[in-house]
């Protein structure tokens, strides 16, 4: 996080928000199986390997969807120049609005499907030579640099270390309360306004953040 540029960092807690967002949407819809957590969601098929209670077969579907997501954007990575943030953010948007569309047309599942490619892909926004330097949708590892940098604030070694990963912390609770909010209101309808921001973010990523260097 320390390492990217400022509006770089910003870029990040803007996505962070949007992975809160949907996770929210996908948890609510789906009854406890997450959209963008896939630690959760490998939790959930490992219970659901030994419980007849659980289903182990959603977990998994989801998992892989993500992983397919992941793959994309580590393609398009390897494959397109300086421009390759705003292409994979162009496909995060048209993603998730085509989840929109879905949903509108109560295809639900197709619209899932579309929510899990996406949030995988976008976790590959900020790859360095083949691999993720921040990711956007998970929070074990923020939080333990959260702690790390806090012992270095009580040690009077950093002041302001910790400040940005609490921030994206911060980010992804507030889209997940954002997107519960909605939810109750709009049901999968909120797809709607994650279409929009998405779009929000890659119009901002094409015109105010530098394109990373050539790998």
């Amino acid at each position: 996080m320390l390492s990217h540029r400022k509006r770089e960092r910003c870029v990040a807690i803007s996505l962070t928000a949007l992975a809160g967002y949907v996770d929210a949407l996908g948890f609510i819809w789906l009854g406890g199986y997450f959209i963008a957590f896939m630690s959760g969601n490998t939790t959930r098929l490992g219970v659901g390997t030994v419980s007849p209670a659980s289903d182990a077969g959603i977990p998994l579907a989801l998992i892989l969807l993500f992983v397919l997501g992941v793959m994309c954007g580590s393609l398009i990575n390897r494959r397109v120049g300086r421009h390759r943030r705003v292409v994979i953010m162009g496909g995060v948007t048209g993603l998730l609005l085509l989840a929109a569309c879905c949903q509108s047309l109560d295809h639900h599942i197709p619209a899932v499907i579309c929510m899990a490619v996406a949030m995988g892909l976008e976790n590959t926004v900020f790859e360095r030579n083949g691999e993720v330097s921040l990711g956007v949708t998970y929070m074990t590892g923020t939080l333990v640099k959260l702690g790390q940098r806090l012992t270095a604030l009580v040690l009077g070694e950093d002041r302001w270390g910790w400040f940005w990963y609490f921030l994206l912390w911060c980010a992804l609770l507030f889209g997940t309360v954002l997107g519960s909010i909605l939810y109750l209101h709009l049901g999968l309808a909120s797809l709607w306004p994650a279409s929009l921001f998405a779009a929000m973010v890659t119009v901002a990523v094409a015109r105010y953040v530098a394109p990373p260097p050539t790998a």
